[in-house]
């Protein structure tokens, strides 16, 4: 069983940054896909980030290329997830999860993803 805790949410204005991390109980992180999705409220989850298991391939939502950088440590059992120029649209819960690795794509499917986080709320205000 993996575990999965994601924490740096909160509220913010519009224009402002927000550091998302995850950390993870498992040792074997480097054999998982990592990715951060989200849940605004009456809206599916959408992938936001996704992220290789050696960090060497990452996939973005249109929505936030070029305002959100998704990295990983392997060392530390972690996964971030950088937000830059937030919106009043990026307003949701903000989860990590975790797919083992098969070594191809970063998959936007969530239900290809075994395990989760707790979620954390990310606020933009206007």
């Amino acid at each position: 069983q993996v575990q999965l805790v994601e924490s740096g949410g909160g509220l913010v204005q519009a224009g402002d940054s927000l550091r998302l991390s995850c950390a993870s109980s498992t040792r074997t992180f480097g054999s998982y896909d990592m990715g951060w999705f989200r849940q605004a409220p009456g809206k599916e989850r959408e992938l936001v980030a996704g992220i290789n298991w050696n960090g060497g391939n990452t996939n973005y939502a249109d929505s936030v290329k070029g305002r959100f950088t998704i990295s990983r440590d392997n060392d530390h059992n972690m996964v971030n997830l950088q937000m830059n120029s937030l919106k009043p649209e990026d307003t949701a819960v903000y989860y990590c999860a975790a797919k083992v690795s098969l070594g191809g794509g970063i998959s936007y499917n969530d239900r290809e993803y075994d395990y989760w986080g707790q979620g954390t709320q990310v606020t933009v205000s206007s």
